[in-house]
């Protein structure tokens, strides 16, 4: 009976193992918020120290943690933050304050396939955050980058919604081709490029979706993208969902914009008295009783309205997290019948299937109505006027009507018996009917497998589809009534597809040997497949307008066309990332790229890149230096190429349509050579050196940048012009040579951390470029008339006559001048009494000294407070607008300061006196100082105390393009006529111009 009394009292502690076990588990909660500003953390990960549990914060910074004893610790982990150990000692509620720290040093920044720890990164990469994307309402994601990094220059080409925008990484790489950087989105690769008319590829893209953006900005950061590379990267991933509570949030503001700045025009009164003056007759019988007229510009402009409404839902488990969003984005324009609407909806998924195995998927779909009007021009003077919405406003007569009794559109050569037949009614462009609609879709599948530890490979598998209806209609109501016994309307209707495929085998091995070295090995295989294909009718002759281009039957002239092309690129790459004790890194990068787009004897180029970097302040020597928390100097050399000019068929013999010709009576479309063979085409290629430093002070409350580069660009595509001989006129190929270099600055401080906290940045940036050489020796280059290219000097030079006031009474009119008394007066430059093509000069450079940015965040409380500026310093704009309207030739409206022209009794020496059909020379009267700082954007916010069942509000106003400090006399300094092109900067020719804006937003989540 002992005996099992003893037994049972043995087995009685194993019986209560599992009991104390339980007693010993401890729930454990808390909040978890920002040092920085008090609010609420989301997305922290907290897990325990040495164990693979975890849990990530919610929406209002809470987590709830199950232990299975009340000691140990728990280590709260965040980008942008310190990592933070805390003790738990038998607590139950645990919150947390996390500190800001060396948050730059633990962020996590993307590379190209793959990330890296800022602290570990040798070559030239900048970040920018989600909050500082957001901070100024955008349609375009470029548009939220501008003076924000360092040696990146955007230019709004075009100010339409959905406008035309052009960037530069390091000043322009090429002549011919592209200079625009290549854009990665979750691993699908896109191209931005077009004339100032055109949608920009990248609005398609709703910025709220993006989580960060990083810009590649040296070789030894591009050369993983070979061909692709020379001109930047711009990297952007897209948020994705994490573990946690399901969180949906709502982001969305309404707003209007308006015009910035008029041009001041004569009113009726002053032009019909400059009419009679030209024609030498009594046009208009009283002037002065015709009082105002009409101000066109009143009847083109508006208030617009725009707006932005996105829900998105984020969460998920520790297996499988989610995000999607659906957006609406609308912006009127504030010329008429000029908008841009986008729908747009993303999913990221991600899932793992076990240890082994993580699958996952990202698909980001649009669609884009953008209608536009016609603005900017590229030619001058009078197609100016008739071309150009703006010029059509700016140039027409305000002693006419712009409607009949009945309401509809009155033509000008339908008023004053046809005398204003050469100039158009601007509110009958406005009814022409110019509209893109875009589909597209980026998607990225992507399986990844570990099958050790160290050991990933991601397989990714990305198709872009995208499809384009265009359409266009010229009505007949806007056409004079004398040019309707023809037919009259035209139109076209273009359908143009594209399919993108690209698959990527990514390896990566990473481990430490002996804790003193760590290593990370990347390969990549890639393929990817391009077809195109589009199909275009136009037509004219409308019997009516009731059908527009939907009836093109209806024409009684009609022409097609077609077109279809395809081509493939298929690529090697490997990085090695090496780190001697965290303090000595070392980068080594290779790609191999063959593209059918190449020369036959070009089929395959290599790009090799090196970096190595050292984290000076990890020393033993620099540990008593309290003031420095973070020094580390980098330098990079690498080759990258550029192939984003070379069309699919380039390289090859191509051939074209000629015309009609007949045989037997019969029309037969013939078929002739339209370009040579070149079978050793190949990529630009640029080798850029890097050297550059990172400095941190005071607990990097204090963070210096700098980076100082030299690249040189060879095989630059360039048209050389042939012998007729030949038979053909000229051929594209690797004739030029450029080089940039240049120096690069950027900081940011935290000024006040305290009940007020205040944080500052800003960054300025030179860049030099020469042109060293062109095709056959050539010293210059012309590329219009008023501006060059000349070898030893930038591209974009300006090219013209210097003005010289004007001829005054009694003067001699020089030879060659094409001038007269009151006329335009040009300098004699070689003395020989002759005005010819040799009294030409360089008069200016579009290139600017430095451009820069800076911006400042303020807090207290509930409230904040940002604002943003940037600006452009010493380049050179060719307003081409005073060109057309300093020129009193008759027909059409002027300059008001043109009340002050030059007469016998009022002897201007700026101003011609009116002369019917006259011309001005092309001078550096029209050249004027680009220079600007724009304020982009203010914004006050605050924060809502707590709401029951809303984990935070905020609401804002925000007012943007508030004002701008410049001295240029146009519609706004920030301008190119000419688009993306390289040759042709700074030239401002009627460009649909900048608006400002004012806002009310809301943020909310639940």
């Amino acid at each position: 009976m002992k005996k099992r009394l003893f037994q049972l009292l043995g087995i009685f502690p194993i019986l209560l193992i599992p009991i104390l076990c339980f007693s010993q588990q401890l729930t454990v909660k808390g909040r978890v918020t920002s040092a920085d500003n008090g609010e609420a953390l989301p997305g922290v990960t907290v897990r325990v120290k040495g164990a693979a549990t975890g849990a990530v914060t919610g929406p209002d910074g809470s987590y709830t943690l199950q232990l299975k004893q009340a000691a140990g610790s728990l280590v709260f982990t965040f980008t942008g933050y310190a990592t933070q150990e805390v003790a738990v000692d038998g607590k139950s509620q645990l919150d947390v304050v996390l500190q800001s720290g060396k948050k730059d040093l633990d962020e996590v920044v993307v590379v190209g396939y793959g990330t890296q720890q800022k602290a570990n990164v040798a070559g030239s990469i900048t970040s920018v955050k989600t909050a500082d994307l957001k901070q100024t309402p955008i349609s375009n994601v470029v548009q939220g980058l501008q003076g924000r990094v360092s040696g990146v220059q955007i230019t709004q080409n075009s100010a339409a919604p959905g406008g035309n925008i052009s960037m530069r990484i390091r000043g322009v790489n090429s002549i011919n081709g592209t200079s625009e950087p290549l854009y990665v989105v979750d691993g699908v690769q896109l191209s931005n490029s077009g004339g100032v008319n055109d949608i920009s590829s990248l609005s398609i893209i709703n910025p709220n979706d993006i989580e960060s953006v990083a810009v590649l900005k040296d070789a030894s950061a591009t050369a993983i993208y070979g061909a692709r590379g020379a001109n930047g990267v711009v990297l952007i991933t897209t948020k994705r969902g994490k573990s946690g509570k399901t969180v949906v949030s709502y982001d969305g503001y309404y707003g209007v914009q308006r015009t910035t700045k008029r041009m001041d025009m004569m009113n009726a009164a002053e032009f019909a008295a400059l009419e009679n003056e030209i024609y030498k007759t009594n046009v208009y019988e009283n002037p002065a009783a015709l009082g105002e007229g009409v101000d066109w510009q009143d009847k083109i402009f508006r208030d617009a309205p725009m707006q932005n409404h996105q829900v998105t839902i984020a969460g998920g488990s520790d297996r499988t997290q989610f995000a999607m969003s659906g957006n609406y984005f609308k912006q009127d324009g504030i010329m008429l019948s000029s908008d841009f609407t986008r729908y747009s909806f993303r999913l990221n998924f991600d899932h793992r299937v076990s240890n082994l195995l993580r699958v996952g998927a990202s698909m980001f779909t649009s669609y884009v109505v953008n209608n536009t009007v016609p603005a900017g021009s590229t030619s001058i003077d009078a197609g100016a006027v008739t071309g150009s919405m703006l010029g059509a406003a700016m140039g027409a007569p305000p002693t006419l009507e712009p409607y009949r009794p009945d309401g509809t559109i009155f033509p000008f050569g339908d008023q004053m018996n046809g005398r204003y037949r050469e100039v158009v009614n601007p509110i009958g462009l406005s009814m022409i009917l110019n509209r893109d609609k875009i589909n597209r879709t980026l998607g990225n599948i992507y399986a990844e497998i570990t099958p050790f530890k160290g050991l990933t490979y991601r397989a990714n598998f990305n198709p872009v589809l995208s499809g384009t209806l265009a359409d266009y209609y010229s009505p007949r109501s806007i056409m004079n009534t004398g040019d309707l016994a023809g037919g009259g309307g035209s139109a076209s209707k273009t359908n143009s597809n594209n399919v993108v495929l690209l698959h990527e085998s990514i390896v990566t091995y990473e481990t430490r040997i002996a804790k003193e070295h760590a290593l990370k090995v990347t390969g990549v295989f890639a393929t990817q497949s391009n077809n195109s294909n589009s199909n275009t009718i136009n037509a004219s002759k409308f019997p009516n307008d009731a059908t527009a281009n939907e009836a093109v039957q209806l024409a009684t002239e009609r022409t097609v066309s077609s077109s279809r092309s395809k081509d493939r690129l298929d690529s090697y790459m490997g990085r090695i990332n090496y780190g001697f004790r965290d303090k000595y890194l070392l980068d080594l990068i290779a790609r191999v790229d063959g593209s059918t787009k190449f020369g036959s004897n070009n089929k395959y180029g290599f790009f090799p890149a090196a970096a190595i970097a050292w984290r000076a302040s990890e020393e033993p020597f620099m540990k008593g230096m309290s003031g420095i928390s973070n020094l580390k100097l980098r330098f990079s050399y690498g080759l990258t190429g550029n192939a984003g000019a070379i069309d699919a068929y380039k390289s090859l013999s191509l051939q074209g349509t000629s015309g009609l010709y007949y045989f037997d009576h019969n029309p037969v479309i013939g078929i002739r050579p339209t370009g040579i063979a070149n079978r050793d085409l190949k990529w630009e290629r640029s080798l850029q050196a890097d050297f550059g430093f990172d400095l941190g002070l005071f607990n990097d409350r204090v963070n210096v940048t700098a980076d100082i580069y030299h690249k040189k660009t060879d095989d630059l595509l360039f048209v050389k012009i042939l012998p007729g001989s030949s038979g053909y006129s000229e051929v594209t190929g690797n004739f030029a040579s450029m080089e940039n270099k240049g120096l690069e600055f950027s900081m940011d401080a935290v000024i006040l951390d305290k009940a007020v906290k205040w944080s500052v940045a800003g960054n300025i940036s030179f860049n030099r470029n020469k042109l060293l050489s062109l095709a056959d020796g050539l010293s210059e280059y012309s590329v219009s008339n008023y501006q060059v290219m000349q070898v030893g000097q930038p591209l974009a030079l300006f090219k013209t006559y210097v003005f010289d006031g004007i001829y005054q009474t009694g003067e001699t009119v020089l030879e060659g001048s094409g001038s007269r008394i009151g006329g335009v007066k040009v300098r004699d430059l070689n003395k020989d009494g002759v005005i010819s093509a040799g009294d030409q000069t360089i008069v200016g450079n579009a290139n600017p000294s430095f451009i820069y940015g800076f911006s400042t965040n303020l807090n207290y409380k509930n409230f904040d407070l940002s604002a943003f500026f940037s600006g452009v310093q010493g380049n050179k704009v060719y307003n081409l607008i005073r060109y057309t309207f300093e020129n009193p030739l008759g027909g059409r409206n002027m300059y008001k300061s043109l009340v002050n022209r030059w007469s016998p009794d009022n002897p201007s020496n700026e101003y011609v006196s009116g002369f019917q059909g006259g011309r001005l020379p092309l001078s550096d009267r029209f050249m004027e100082d680009g220079s600007f700082l724009r304020c982009k954007n203010i914004t006050l916010g605050y924060r809502l105390p707590k709401i029951s069942h809303i984990s935070s509000a905020r609401v804002y106003v925000s007012a943007n393009n508030l004002f701008t400090l410049t001295n240029y006399s146009g519609y706004d300094p920030e301008v190119n006529t000419f688009g993306n092109s390289n040759k042709q900067i700074g030239v401002d020719n009627l460009v649909y111009p900048t608006a400002r804006s004012f806002l009310l937003g809301l943020q909310v989540a639940f």
